[in-house]
């Protein structure tokens, strides 16, 4: 029994340090980052992607019809889980989340193209657009038609896209959306109503 214990303990120790070791991976990256090393943001993408990507599978396994996926939930967990916040400035979290957002459209995007939600006569999964950013399922309006809708916009206007994707799939305010852009929470507040109007118009077509 003693030996099954320390095996156990072992196990959990070294599990603990190599997580508070990616812990002062990620904080450093995203604290480098804010002091200009533009490389961090290539070290830090794929901590995010995989982290998001576990979570998103996890989060989705026991999904049923009315379900609702707070996009939000999964990226505040991602940060609490990756970052040491006592040493990251808000500004940084804001730029985490940023790289978040899209990390978190590819994840669910692939996710409902893998389970075929997408195809005629199966589940699809609906979107809405509100302000409570919130996901669910329906048979009329899915994840991938927003996906495609979003990428028209941001050809269209790219800081409108990017508003869509910070507010939809990273779960930021209008605050804190426009601190990222670097523009005025009025801009993003036109830019926001503008996008949700187009993009139910390109939907329901």
């Amino acid at each position: 029994m003693a030996g099954k214990c320390y095996t156990w303990t072992e196990n959990c120790c070294a599990d603990f340090f190599m997580e508070q070791g990616e812990k002062q991976d990620v904080t450093g990256l995203l604290l480098a980052w804010g002091e200009g090393d533009k490389d961090a943001l290539d070290k830090l993408v794929p901590f995010v992607y995989e982290e998001l990507r576990r979570l998103a599978r996890h989060y989705m396994r026991g999904e049923r019809k009315g379900h609702l996926l707070q996009t939000t939930a999964l990226v505040n967990e991602a940060y609490i889980k990756l970052v040491d916040s006592s040493r990251v400035r808000w500004q940084d979290r804001n730029h985490f989340v940023a790289v978040a957002a899209q990390m978190m459209r590819r994840v669910l995007v692939d996710i409902a193209r893998s389970r075929n939600y997408q195809k005629r006569g199966g589940d699809f999964q609906r979107v809405t657009l509100a302000d409570n950013v919130a996901i669910s399922l329906n048979k009329n309006e899915d994840l991938v038609a927003l996906n495609e809708a979003l990428e028209k916009l941001t050809e269209i206007d790219e800081r409108k896209g990017k508003v869509v994707e910070l507010r939809f799939f990273g779960g930021l305010t209008v605050e804190e959306t426009a601190e990222v852009l670097k523009v005025s929470p009025d801009t993003v507040m036109r830019d926001w109503k503008f996008a949700k109007v187009w993009m139910l118009r390109e939907l329901s077509a």
